[in-house]
């Protein structure tokens, strides 16, 4: 059984940073594609940046391109986002995810439905 514990989320004013993390445990868990996602009061869950088990490869939303940075430490069987220039908009749970399929992870926007495994999530704010 895979695990998946998102920290790192909290109050920060706009223009701020934060790192989030995502501890995976489980079987094989260095194989996993990771995901992050996330969902605002209303609005449906929606991907934010993926990572290959190699990190060979990662995408991103348009909305957080230049801005965040996703990256793994298979050693420590962490995934990291790190969110600079935050904005208002970046509000909402954050929430990573895994999957054993690579192709989730491609040129196209990341797909929740492409990911079967999902942490409880962690709350991100951004306000002055």
């Amino acid at each position: 059984q895979l695990q998946l514990v998102e920290s790192g989320g909290g109050l920060v004013q706009p223009g701020g940073s934060l790192r989030l993390s995502c501890a995976v445990s489980g079987f094989t868990s260095d194989y996993h594609t990771i995901g992050w996602f996330r969902q605002a009061p209303g609005k449906e869950r929606e991907g934010v940046s993926c990572i290959t088990s190699n990190s060979g490869g990662t995408n991103y939303a348009n909305s957080v391109k230049g801005r965040f940075t996703i990256s793994r430490d298979n050693a420590k069987n962490t995934v990291y986002l790190q969110m600079n220039s935050l904005k208002p908009e970046d509000t909402a749970v954050y929430y990573c995810a895994a999957t054993l399929h690579a192709l989730a992870c491609g040129w196209g926007p990341i797909s929740k439905t492409d990911f079967g495994s999902w942490g409880q999530g962690t709350q991100v704010t951004v306000s002055s």
